[in-house]
């Protein structure tokens, strides 16, 4: 059996737009330090995740809650899934979440949650165990939504906004400027209208956000992946 590879940078970026925990905040030195390494990163890349590293290391784990549930849960135009920006509700998008299931079967995947397949951080703990190239390829036919993503999060002034800079750039393309323009056409919901939102919600026939009855990700789990890919729990199968 050959060795699986693994890439901390993208494993990294997947455990930060994780619901926040205090097995995450304990992990954030040693994220923080895989991040500032990282040479595919420019330096001012790097140095803009500095804010967001120290932001979920040192403060209150409500406080950090509450900001992610407002930003990502609770805002569609946010939302981490990621056919949520290019489908909608469009049968599309129920072809889209296939053809993703069945390339994470392929290759021996099987993420431990509950999430969408297109769920962003789901997505990058797979991007982090494939070859480089092909990783690089399905990040660049995200690119244009992470850049939307990170124009709408630089508006809400949040520091999460960097971590969507450092995909566009570990994407090696650079987006298309009227695929950005169409997602970011669509009006910016606001999660302080509680009731809006709800109202939205519920049209939808798919669940989005965080399983209450499932738990917060098993972060100290996926953190020893890391290093020993050979008992995480998401099987890859050698290649």
């Amino acid at each position: 059996m050959t060795a699986i590879y693994q890439d901390r940078t993208l494993k990294a970026l997947s455990l930060i737009l994780s619901y926040p925990t205090h097995a995450l905040q304990k992990a954030m030195p040693e994220i923080g330090a895989v991040l500032a390494s990282d040479t595919r990163l420019t330096a001012a890349a790097r140095r803009a995740l500095r804010p967001l590293v120290e932001s979920l290391a040192e403060r209150d784990i409500y406080d950090l809650e509450e900001e992610f549930v407002m930003l990502f849960d609770r805002s569609r135009t946010l939302s981490l899934n990621l056919f949520e920006h290019v489908h909608g509700e469009s049968r599309d998008r129920g072809s889209a979440m296939v053809s993703l299931v069945e390339t994470y079967r392929s290759a021996g995947f099987d993420p431990a949650t509950s999430e969408l397949p297109d769920h962003l951080p789901v997505l990058l703990e797979f991007l982090a165990t494939r070859p480089p190239a092909e990783a690089q390829a399905i990040l660049a036919d995200a690119a244009h939504i992470f850049e939307a993503l990170n124009a709408r999060l630089a508006r809400r002034e949040s520091s999460y906004d960097a971590v969507f800079k450092g995909l566009v750039q570990l994407a090696g393309t650079k987006a298309n400027s009227d695929a950005v323009a169409e997602i970011l056409a669509k009006p910016d919901d606001d999660p302080s209208d509680l009731k809006a939102l709800d109202e939205v919600w519920e049209e939808s026939e798919v669940i989005f956000g965080p399983d209450p009855n499932a738990g917060c990700p098993q972060v100290r789990d996926m953190l020893e992946r890391m290093d020993h890919p050979t008992n995480a729990t998401a099987k890859v199968a050698a290649q």
